[in-house]
């Protein structure tokens, strides 16, 4: 799971392991919760939904005029990227303040012919690195670690092979990719079984993921190079287990979960399954919607949903869970590619540049699913798009799908 380097007009997903801007959808010419009822979508002959309407008691009458005109893209986006690329469905969400418009089409269970539900849940997959990343950094504020600590402080003995030293690596530079560290998700060794899906409850220590990725050798020196790894941030789930002595799903649920009321926000650490209202998952013709949790946990285990994820990106945006210093911390970013292209990867969260302002970003792509959620950096301004069809590998939908998402983003106040 991740993301590609920008390309000419956007970012590809990866979901096995490659790199992960995916979804940064950034031209090269590119420089308070709402919970009110919505209106069920209504659905025709062949899985296409219409947006619902959702308003919370601070929407003003300006918010939803503005919110009304980007669901409308929002809405033609995602019918033309399922119509465009076969997929069984796609749906998405354009919120301004405390306006919220939904959109969907196609199918959330293609088999038996169930529409897609925007308010269904789904797999977040690298959306998943923010909420670990801002657990780390909550145990920071308290003083229980420094990003600046050496990996080796808490993990003694975990990197000290095959050119590897944990003793140079810091927290901030496995939150930030530039560790060094190679990536495990594409080896034959995890990718084999995984995708296989014969058994999706094998179990997956953090350690045997750690040591399937230092098999081979370093990218580069601590802190020289950008390179997205899953197993930066599944050390940092170990970091977590070793200073709070409680596995990440529970400190992630104690900390962020339940304070913000995300509902329909869990972090499975071993059941494969999906529960209640959720999207079907599919890769290639295969319902693939259980699989296994634990090859990615802390990097991306997380089941969430359209608003869940707005309310969560929405919050840590705001201040609502970081207090000023690890809120700058957060945010600062170091490039991901040269030229920089104006995009830069901070802590969990991606900086970049549209032809309509900054935008904080990051994308989610696991087996049957890809998601991409954006916010201005004031978190007024969000859209969250998904779709339930993904194989691992790049293709036109995924580019075409964070484009969608830009253009409903740029629509937001435009008269």
């Amino acid at each position: 799971m991740g993301f590609r380097r920008p390309g000419v007009r956007g970012a590809v997903a990866m979901g096995s392991a490659a790199a992960v801007v995916a979804g940064v959808a950034v031209a090269s010419t590119m420089t308070g919760s709402p919970s009110g009822a919505a209106r069920t979508a209504s659905a025709g002959a062949d899985g296409t939904a219409t947006a619902a309407d959702g308003a919370g008691a601070d929407t003003t009458a300006a918010d939803a005029a503005s919110v009304g005109r980007a669901g409308d893209v929002l809405r033609a986006g995602v019918t033309k990227v399922r119509s465009d690329n076969g997929l069984p469905g796609v749906i998405g969400m354009v919120r301004d303040g405390g306006a919220t418009r939904y959109a969907a089409a196609g199918w959330g269970d293609q088999f038996r012919h169930v529409p897609a539900d925007p308010r269904a849940q789904f797999r977040i997959g690298s959306n998943t690195k923010a909420f670990t990343a801002t657990v780390i950094l909550q145990l920071e504020a308290r003083h229980r670690l420094s990003l600046d600590d050496k990996v080796a402080k808490y993990l003694p003995g975990v990197l000290a092979r095959n050119g590897y030293d944990g003793r140079k690596i810091t927290i901030r530079q496995l939150l930030n990719h530039t560790s060094g560290l190679q990536d495990y998700a594409g080896d034959v060794r995890v990718s084999g079984p995984y995708v296989a899906d014969v058994d999706p409850n094998q179990r997956w220590a953090p350690r045997t993921l750690v040591d399937i990725a230092t098999d081979k050798k370093p990218v580069a020196a601590p802190g020289k190079t950008w390179h997205y790894s899953n197993a930066n941030y599944v050390l940092a789930g170990m970091i977590i287990q070793r200073v709070t002595g409680r596995a990440p799903a529970v400190e992630v649920r104690d900390r962020i979960i339940k304070p913000l009321g995300l509902r329909h926000t869990t972090y499975p650490t071993s059941d494969p399954k999906l529960y209640g209202n959720w999207l079907h998952g599919y890769t290639l013709p295969r319902d693939i919607s259980f699989s296994n949790v634990q090859v990615f946990g802390a990097a991306g285990a997380i089941v969430s949903t359209q608003e869940d994820l707005a309310n969560f990106s929405r919050a840590l945006l705001t201040g609502r869970l970081l207090k000023p210093k690890q809120q700058r911390e957060l945010e600062t970013t170091v490039p991901v590619a040269k030229p920089a292209n104006g995009v830069g990867y901070g802590l969990g969260v991606i900086k970049a540049k549209t032809k309509c302002g900054p935008v904080l970003t990051h994308n989610g792509a696991v087996l049957g699913y890809l998601s991409f959620w954006y916010s201005s950096p004031d978190g007024k301004r969000q859209v969250t798009v998904a779709t339930n069809e993904y194989h691992l590998l790049p293709t036109k939908a995924t580019e075409s799908l964070g484009n969608a998402a830009i253009d409903a983003y740029c629509a937001i106040g435009r008269k």
